[in-house]
């Protein structure tokens, strides 16, 4: 063997030996990454048979696209799949860890590849959300001629987070969290695979270990897996008897997808109240436990409550505000964890309660008239008459005060014209409301 020869083995030697330490070092949810379409799990709304991304794959006219979904769903796994299955060159970068100098680079290096060997460049950016507007601008020229495919991976909403042009050029899929059925086949599959997995061990994995780490996971393959390594490696002799109790041991107490100025926290609000509208107490309580514990802000929440209160029930119950704000102050005077019982009360209450909007309506409408049609004068008999000189320009002339009338009630013009704005529904106590005003109506008209 020649001198050059001997120098080529021995890189070649050190070359296998790296790859074997950075392989050695991965996690098990890194090696056990689907290495085709076929060992991909998951998201059959785009990815299955004849469905778009397939199509779009097999045809290989794959364009630029944005993955948006919660950690641990297939975002960057699928993109590994793609630089598989592509005739491309991949290249992928973690948008924390890069700055507009590096990203021009990477795409000249594009440009020169497309013009020397025809190949055009996937550039996965992974976190693309963590660009800033200048940096996902550089991104545009690129894109819009073709001349990179652009693989953006955001947990945030790519409507919020990412620029308008950059989005109009690109097709969005929305990944959802794995079902149990799909993280429960990834961990068999870690289980049986010598090469990547965990094979080579004698393993006798429970049943109900599986099913309480593909439950509690939240649909993250990530998760999972993590706490399957975890308890299989931490136990010495084999047989592994991975059970219940192992599984329990290897994993973090549940995590929540909270972000103050994120998707989460708005759409599970949004839950929260809209269950308590819908007068349904069981859900209202589930979503108000879920916000607790994601560390919402308690006074926020309560906020929330006591606007329900008047909104959505109004004078169907009255009583519902007084509630809502005796939990508001609960909550400012007791604080967690003792507010959550009045606030529990507070949730329930309401979502009991008989619902009413027409208190909401009524100032919706008037409001318009205030903003958009003529502003109406007060009436001269109800203007202030108490100062000097009221009475040269007939101000409260002709008042009529209605206690000195036969039930508080006398007909007398509050309005310069007639408007309707609160119309009382039948339900709860709005129903006697709703009786008293129609008899006071009636007598208007006659």
């Amino acid at each position: 063997m020649g001198r050059r020869e001997n120098q080529e083995y021995i890189i070649d030697l050190f070359r296998d030996a790296h790859e074997a330490n950075l392989k050695r070092a991965q996690p098990l949810a890194a090696r056990m990454r689907p290495r085709s379409l076929d060992e991909f799990a998951g998201q059959e709304h785009f990815l299955g048979e004849g469905k778009l991304l397939r199509r779009l794959l097999q045809a290989d006219r794959l364009s630029s696209v944005i993955f948006y979904g919660p950690p641990g769903c297939g975002k960057t796994a699928l993109a590994h799949v793609i630089a598989h299955h592509t005739q491309c060159v991949f290249r992928q970068v973690n948008a924390v860890a890069v700055g507009i100098k590096e990203v021009r680079e990477m795409l000249e290096e594009a440009r020169a590849e497309l013009a020397d060997s025809g190949r055009r460049t996937i550039l996965f950016v992974d976190e693309l959300h963590r660009f800033n507007r200048t940096q996902q601008d550089v991104l545009l020229p690129d894109v819009e001629e073709g001349r990179i495919i652009l693989i953006g991976a955001t947990t945030q909403n790519p409507f919020f987070a990412i620029n308008s042009p950059l989005l109009s050029r690109s097709q969005i899929f929305t990944f959802v969290p794995l079902s149990k059925e799909h993280i429960k086949l990834l961990m068999q599959r870690a289980l049986t695979d010598k090469e990547r997995g965990l094979g080579n061990k004698t393993i006798h994995a429970h049943d109900d270990a599986l099913d309480f780490l593909a439950e509690i996971c939240d649909g993250d393959a990530r998760r999972a897996l993590s706490a399957l390594e975890v308890g299989v490696l931490s136990i010495d002799k084999e047989p592994i008897d991975f059970t219940l109790d192992v599984a329990r041991d290897s994993i973090q107490r549940k995590l929540m997808d909270f972000d103050a100025t994120g998707d989460a926290h708005y759409d599970v609000a949004s839950a929260f109240i809209k269950s308590m509208r819908g007068s349904d107490p069981d859900a209202a309580i589930y979503w108000l436990a879920r916000m607790l514990e994601s560390g919402e802000d308690p006074r926020f929440i309560a906020r929330r409550v006591v606007i329900c209160a008047s909104e959505d029930v109004g004078n169907a119950d009255p009583q519902a505000l007084c509630v809502a704000a005796a939990a508001l102050q609960a909550t400012e005077f007791v604080g967690l964890p003792e507010c959550q019982l009045a606030l529990a009360q507070a949730v329930t209450y309401i979502a009991t309660a008989p619902k009413s909007n027409a208190a909401t309506l009524a100032i919706g409408k008037a409001r318009d008239d205030v903003k958009n049609g003529r502003t109406m004068a007060v009436p001269a008999h109800l203007r202030d008459s108490h100062y000097q000189g009221a009475k040269e320009f007939g101000h409260g002339e002709d008042y009529k005060y209605a206690h000195d009338f036969e039930g508080g009630w006398v007909d007398q013009a509050y309005l310069p014209e007639d408007r309707r704005y609160y119309e009382p529904t039948d339900r709860g106590y709005e129903a006697e409301i709703k009786k008293r005003l129609d008899e006071w109506r009636a007598k208007k008209k006659s």
